[in-house]
């Protein structure tokens, strides 16, 4: 008898945990169950079944039929319909308009997280086993032939940084998985873990058995504790069943696994911070080399790599190191995992093959950019990235590619800026944010962030001048090259990049005080407009500053000298009889 598998994904990403969605769940479940079905039926709450913004979203398996934007009232049409009698309701029913190729995503929305045996019947640790009947330098040539990169942010091929490792002479070796993701909008690593864990597991004891280690390490962000949680489950489940512990499957190799979490220092994503961290020291980087593939975790040699990563590795061994370099292109081979946010129709994570361009991205996988405005730019990479304008939509998304442009692929932040947004006041918000995180160790970044952000405070506040614009420039270019991590020498990118394709937006800020978007306050003047007021009087109702003064005889009109620029009067005018310049 067949069993019915039905996974239930709420998509409201800025309400995840509404009532509405717990009603629709159990409403889903009490009905199936007052239901007379002849067959057993499994309900799952899934975090991702790979649709966004869709509203209630259901897959039911085997049939692999989605449907979308379902409210409580549909249930009883889909267990009627689709589940008693087959019939699929097209009303409801949910087709992609573009293919995605999903190999690091494969699993999630398909199985039970939950359960090893959904991944052992969807072929879960073949590539182990087929990794186990080999020998450890098969592994790492199967890998050189797909020429996959690592997916962190660094690009790094992956077969020379294991074959470094394996290469080593110690009595211990580690595998570490970086699972340390803090890019702001970027949630890959988190959606991976909690849909498929196993696949990320898998390709860590593969790595073991290639380079010879006995241990590995889940480095997580204690800030995803259901991940926490589905990781702890999936090593507890491996183990049992012989794929992790001592002679695993029948065979003299030994691995073992264990969870750390990390307290959320974005520093941590940097591999030697990581392992200061791990060995209970403060996180923050040291110079290389020793790289960590000769001396790492406590001197010994050791492999990190992010999650995407090693998600990658089972399907390689499996499938072939071919197989995979059939996708992509000629230099960056297979497919990327993005997390699509911002000014987006459609946002949510995407897998495509590398040499997809961004405006397909854009524009044909996510539905465009919000509410019909047009595109000004897309930033790319994080906090690191750089701010790529609509002109170079086209570019294909490779490594090198998008480094030619001045960003870079990072670990998968893709986030999408429409005209309404302010490229100064962005290029500010991320170098904030690389000034708070950073660890203070090498003067260039402690220093140098802390002055471009002092920099571009006076331009969004009417006090720059066109030689600020030269002094961002230099200390860019210092912090690039003296700064002791990543995390130092890219802080710059969205400034350099800003500055590259928007000076012209700078210079508005700068000559003209004024803000082409609309964003940084201090540069914005509200005036009410006598001769379309209508005297209601709410925009002085709802001034704070008490900045509008006037009656409903006479009119009103704002002080600005006393105006904190909040722009609640706009807001309340039902006339649209105030003006922003």
């Amino acid at each position: 008898m067949k069993t019915t598998t039905i996974l239930i994904q709420n998509t409201d990403t800025k309400h995840p945990d509404d009532s509405a969605t717990q009603d629709f769940y159990q409403q889903f479940i009490d009905l199936l169950t007052q239901s007379s079905l002849d067959f057993p039926i499994e309900v799952i709450r899934s975090k991702d079944i790979g649709l966004y913004d869709h509203g209630n979203v259901i897959r039911i398996l085997p049939e692999n039929i989605v449907y979308t934007n379902l409210k409580v009232d549909d249930i009883k049409r889909i267990i009627s319909a689709t589940l008693k009698q087959g019939r699929i309701l097209t009303d409801l029913h949910y087709k992609a308009q573009i293919k995605q190729h999903r190999i690091v995503l494969r699993n999630c929305g398909k199985i039970n997280p939950e359960d090893i045996n959904d991944y052992l019947e969807n072929k879960g640790y073949n590539g182990l086993i087929k990794a186990l009947k080999g020998k450890p330098e098969d592994i790492i040539e199967e890998l050189k032939i797909s020429k996959l990169r690592g997916r962190g942010g660094g690009g790094f091929p992956t077969w020379q940084k294991w074959s470094f490792a394996k290469s080593q002479q110690a009595d211990q070796k580690y595998v570490i998985c970086n699972a340390d993701e803090g890019d702001p909008g970027a949630y890959m690593d988190r959606s991976l873990l909690e849909g498929d864990p196993h696949s990320v597991i898998e390709g860590m004891i593969i790595a073991g058995y290639a380079i010879g280690a006995s241990q590995g390490y889940l480095y997580v962000r204690a800030e995803y504790p259901l991940a926490i949680k589905r990781l702890q489950n999936a090593i507890q489940q491996a183990t049992q069943q012989g794929f992790l512990g001592e002679n695993i499957q029948g065979t003299t190799f030994c691995f073992n696994l264990e969870v750390r979490l990390g307290a959320g220092a974005f520093v941590c994503g940097e591999e030697t911070a990581l392992i200061a961290s791990l060995e209970g020291k403060r996180g923050t980087p040291r110079p290389r080399p020793p790289y960590p593939s000769v001396s790492g975790l406590w001197g010994k040699p050791t492999v990190i790599n992010n999650v995407e990563t090693l998600a990658n590795i089972p399907y390689i061994i499996s499938k072939g190191g071919k197989n995979y370099a059939k996708y992509g292109t000629s230099d960056t081979t297979g497919t990327k995992v993005f997390a699509v946010t911002g000014k987006i129709a459609n946002s949510g994570l995407v897998e495509v093959p590398m040499g997809t361009t961004l405006r397909q991205i854009v524009y044909d996988i996510c539905g465009g950019v919000e509410h019909g405005i047009p595109i000004k730019a897309v930033q790319t990479g994080g906090p690191s990235g750089g701010v790529i304008p609509e002109d170079y939509l086209d570019t294909p998304v490779e490594f090198g590619s998008l480094q030619n442009l001045g960003s870079i692929m990072g670990s998968g932040g893709l986030i999408v800026i429409d005209q309404n947004d302010c490229v100064v006041d962005l290029a500010k918000f991320y170098l904030q944010f690389c000034v708070d995180e950073s660890c203070g160790k090498c003067a260039p970044c402690r220093l140098g962030g802390y002055q471009m952000l002092q920099i571009l405070e006076k331009i969004t506040k009417a006090q720059g001048t066109t030689e600020d614009l030269e002094k961002l420039a230099s200390i860019s270019k210092a912090m690039s090259r003296a700064s002791l991590c990543g995390l130092g020498q890219s802080a710059p990118n969205p400034v350099v990049s800003t500055l590259k394709y928007f000076k012209q937006e700078y210079l508005e800020h700068i000559n003209n005080h004024s803000c082409p978007a609309g964003i940084c306050k201090e540069l914005l003047t509200y005036t009410i407009i006598q001769n379309a007021c209508r005297k209601c009087g709410l925009c002085q109702k709802n001034c704070p500053a008490d900045a509008i003064i006037g009656d409903r005889e006479k009119g009103y009109h704002i002080v600005q000298e006393k105006c904190i620029k909040c722009g609640q009067c706009m807001e309340a005018c039902k006339f649209d009889s105030i003006r922003r310049d």
